[in-house]
């Protein structure tokens, strides 16, 4: 999952820049530990709702990836038919709420999710994923207040990547972890390490475990590394210091961590691992050759699946 994910973005970013790919697109490169970490706990049944990237979290929770590339090139076959695009990229089918343009708007679509549940009296859970810029939204403090009232299975994800776009934590988040926010609204906080997949996993465990068992709403606090700039095409990255994002790369790659993690114990060989690379390589060439083969939408469904009549 973590090196599927990667492999992705990374085709994406080469196709962008090629003008194979309209509209805004956020790459998720670095923080694959925290989707794969939490969705693997999550089931089939259960939702989630996404930030800006987006990509990251509907691989995770099971969106096919020819069909998410068909998305992105604004193809008639994407998961949205091509209207989504990056940006709003969903797949309800797999539970996968949407990407959204608005930072932390995912957040109330996460509670909303656990008043369903707990109105219908199931035992599904609802996870939303939030950047640190969108934690400081009025929605998220509106939003744990709420979970924690009305006790909502929900787990708040805060993917803390070092920016809200171009502003760096440490000028916004006055060195108090987001998890913290939760003690005040009685909300149990994790903060974990998101270039850590193992980390993020004993966390998930822990918060879905209390929330399908009706024990209210988590909050892990993720501390991850972003690849890439905030979107594609024209952040420089002139707001990140000389040589940043090549230390982050060697010196916090979740997927290079998880590698030497499973294969000194042995769980799995180089050879096993080179294998699944390039099992992973072969399926993300075929998604986007796919998708520059498929058809554009046909102009005449513009309009259809914009606006719902009830």
């Amino acid at each position: 999952m973590l090196r599927t994910i990667r492999a992705f973005e990374e085709r994406v970013h080469v196709e962008y820049a090629e003008g194979n790919i309209p509209g805004a697109t956020h790459l998720y490169a670095g923080q694959e530990a925290i989707a794969a970490g939490c969705c693997a706990e999550l089931r089939p049944d259960d939702y989630i709702s996404s930030t800006h990237r987006g990509h990251g979290h509907a691989i995770a929770k099971g969106a096919d990836l020819t069909r998410m590339m068909m998305e992105l090139f604004g193809r008639e076959g994407g998961v949205c038919r091509g209207k989504g695009g990056s940006m709003h990229i969903a797949d309800f089918s797999v539970g996968m709420l949407g990407a959204n343009g608005i930072a932390g708007g995912g957040v109330p679509i996460g509670c909303g999710v656990g008043l369903s549940a707990k109105v219908r009296g199931t035992d599904q859970v609802g996870v939303a994923f939030v950047g640190d810029g969108g934690a400081n939204q009025g929605a998220f403090l509106e939003s744990l207040s709420l979970a924690s009232v009305w006790q909502l299975p929900v787990v708040f994800v805060v993917e803390d990547n070092g920016y809200a776009q171009a502003t760096a934590s440490k000028y916004h988040l006055r060195g108090l972890d987001v998890a913290r926010r939760g003690e005040a609204f009685g909300i149990p906080g994790a903060v974990v390490d998101g270039c850590d997949f193992f980390a993020v996993r004993d966390a998930a465990v822990e918060a879905v475990r209390r929330a399908r068992s009706g024990g209210g709403p988590s909050i892990i606090d993720c501390k991850t590394a972003r690849f890439f700039g905030h979107m594609e095409g024209f952040d420089q990255q002139a707001y990140r210091g000389s040589g940043e994002a090549e230390k982050l790369r060697a010196e916090r790659d979740c997927i290079q961590r998880f590698t030497a993690s499973v294969t000194g114990a042995g769980l799995v060989s180089p050879e096993e691992f080179d294998a699944i690379d390039r099992e992973v390589a072969d399926e993300i060439a075929r998604a986007a050759e796919a998708a520059k083969a498929a058809a554009d939408p046909d102009p005449a469904e513009l309009l259809t699946d914009v606006y719902v009549s009830y």
